[in-house]
């Protein structure tokens, strides 16, 4: 019944469907500059008034409105967040903060529930497998979350709070001439939280302190920039004996980019860059610790019809835990060579990458990606692509709690096919099919108690969506069928809903603007026990009072539905959250 209500809901929105600006650029698909209408795979990009209107708490509730994108959360504000992208497994999504690798080295994931909203300009995510240009762990996709730039110089703060005890502060400037850039954006948040347990009463709160600071300088013909994103505070949560227990926790990454033209046509690019991952129990001695050192070089050259890039990586990780008296302490150094040429002839697109990375645990790995899309006339154009990927396990795959040294990488050989209809200047029309086949997934096996490859996990699916960009209307919708099993005995892999319909809505009225947002999500598999579907709606509004002063308001989960996106913590029911924001 919430499939057939859905479809003709969707239907009935059809004719005010939508496109995308011209004009918007993308670097995390080619890791280049290239212009959003031309890159062959799909990406989704969540701007910074999309993300001002969704006044969202962290980056998984701007995540879960995504097509494609399942949120597994153990509960409200700072739990532990997975986001599985086009059916794969958590720790096959690649995150990525300003280009700098986050996923640690000790749990896969990254920590996006820690991630502020206020310290991002734009999120860029791309599907589908990109290891030829990133390496380990982008199987099913990478999400780069671009932090806020001077750009022409601004200054604002805000405050704000709402249900749960929440309250949280921030303050973000920047200012530029011609010489460089300097930008800072600070972020306190605090709750009291709620019972994230739905067998428990106690609640559970989360603090955060996050800082983004940015500056880039002109030197000769050079462009030095230096970021760094870090933040830090304390998570309340229940043990397995539903004991109240918190720990601190601590992430961030520092990176010195130096940019240089050589010549007309050529640059060079040279990233270092610095990550930590720590979290610090504080009822026992029990810690994981995740470091990394990486050096990326990429030179590109653009040359009639082609724009061609090369480059090394390179990585010194370890990785340390300690859990009810026993640990691991584990170096792993990575190294890697990449090319890659995007391709222009006409009517002609395609983009070719290759990468041949040499891993100290598990030996060399050679991924890839083939692309080609092709302009039938203005409106029509059509697209294919193939690629392998690879992740290797993890230092907890291999010794924590279940870990299994013998575990090999898990490859994965990816299909995807693309028809895009351009039904007049503001409506698209895309649809995706993809397949997935990814050998020695890597899976807890409750017989032996420890971590197993399987022989294959198979994915298939598709992806229908509109989009309509008006004066004052805008519309994006998306639907979504995919089916992620184990293709040895046909089981469902975990917490992947196989159906959902994401819709969301914005509408400008004067100098204000309303958004509605809508996630219907089916059924889904977890451990012993299959998850019931439904239906979440925020409505959001942004008010402005005045030349500087705006409100912000935002009511989430309109419908009061109770729900789980993993078992058994509870999602929070209907809440209401009001910011007041001033700007220079």
């Amino acid at each position: 019944m919430l499939f057939t209500r859905t479809f003709f809901l969707i239907i009935a929105l059809l004719p005010v469907f939508a496109v995308a600006d011209d004009d918007v650029i993308v670097v995390t698909a080619t890791r280049n500059e290239i212009a959003l209408q031309d890159v062959i795979v799909p990406v989704t990009i969540i701007n910074r008034e999309q993300i001002e209107l969704a006044a969202a708490r962290d980056v998984t509730e701007l995540l879960r409105f995504e097509a494609g994108l399942d949120i597994g959360r153990n509960g409200g504000p700072g739990q532990a967040s997975s986001v599985f992208l086009r059916g794969t497994e958590s720790n096959h999504t690649l995150v990525l903060i300003d280009g700098v690798r986050i996923n640690p080295g000790t749990i896969g994931g990254a920590a996006l529930q820690n991630i502020s909203p206020e310290l991002i300009e734009r999120i860029e995510i791309v599907k589908g497998a990109r290891s030829s240009l990133y390496g380990t762990d982008a199987i099913g996709g990478v999400i780069n979350i671009i932090t806020r730039r001077a750009g022409s110089g601004y200054a604002e703060a805000g405050a704000s709070a709402g249900s749960f005890s929440t309250q949280s502060a921030y303050t973000s400037f920047g200012a530029a001439t011609d010489a460089g850039e300097l930008g800072v954006t600070l972020n306190v948040q605090d709750t009291d939280g709620y019972a994230v347990r739905a067998d428990s009463e106690i609640e559970r709160g989360y603090d955060n302190f996050s800082a983004n600071i940015y500056g880039s300088r002109q030197i000769g013909r050079s462009t030095v920039n230096l970021r760094h994103w870090s933040a830090r505070g304390n998570s309340e949560y229940l043990d397995f004996f539903l004991a109240p227990v918190d720990q601190d926790y601590q992430n961030q990454s520092s990176a010195l980019e130096v940019t240089t033209p050589l010549g007309e046509r050529s640059e060079s690019r040279l990233l270092l860059s610095h990550m930590i991952d720590k979290i610090d129990q504080n009822q026992s001695p029990d810690f994981v610790t995740s470091r990394r050192y990486a050096l990326d070089w990429l030179y590109s050259v653009s040359l009639p019809g082609h724009n061609l890039a090369a480059g090394i990586y390179a990585t010194e990780e370890n990785a340390r835990a300690e859990s009810f008296g026993s640990g691991f302490s584990e170096d792993t150094a990575t190294r890697a060579l990449f090319l890659q040429d995007s391709i222009t002839r006409g009517r002609l697109r395609a983009f070719l990458a290759g990468r041949y990375t040499d891993h100290e645990t598990f030996g060399n790995e050679f991924t890839w990606n083939a692309e080609v899309a092709f302009d039938l006339n203005d409106a029509w154009s059509l697209s294919a692509g193939m690629a392998r990927a690879f992740r290797a396990p993890d230092a907890t795959d291999r010794f924590g709690f279940g870990g299994n040294t013998t575990l090999r990488p898990e490859v994965a050989d990816e299909i995807q096919l693309g028809v895009e209809v351009e039904v007049n200047p503001r409506n698209l029309l895309r649809f995706d099919l993809f397949s997935n086949d990814i050998n020695d997934l890597i899976e807890f096996d409750f017989n032996s108690f420890t971590l197993q490859n399987l022989a294959r996990a198979k994915i298939r699916g598709g992806q229908l969506g509109w989009t309509y960009r008006g004066d004052l209307f805008r519309l994006r919708a998306d639907l979504v069928s995919q089916s992620a099993e184990n293709a040895a005995d046909g089981s469902k892999l975990l917490r992947r809903a196989e159906r959902s319909l994401t819709i969301n809505v914005t509408r400008e009225i004067g100098n204000h603007l309303l958004g509605l947002s809508m996630l219907a999500s089916s059924r889904r598999q977890d451990i012993a026990e299959s998850l019931p579907g439904y239906v979440l709606l925020n409505v959001t509004g942004q008010f402005k009072l005045g030349q500087h002063w705006q409100l912000h308001s935002r009511l989430e989960n309109l419908l009061n539905t109770r729900y789980q996106t993993a078992a058994p913590y509870q999602m929070a029911e209907r809440s209401v959250f009001l910011e007041l924001k001033y700007r220079w």
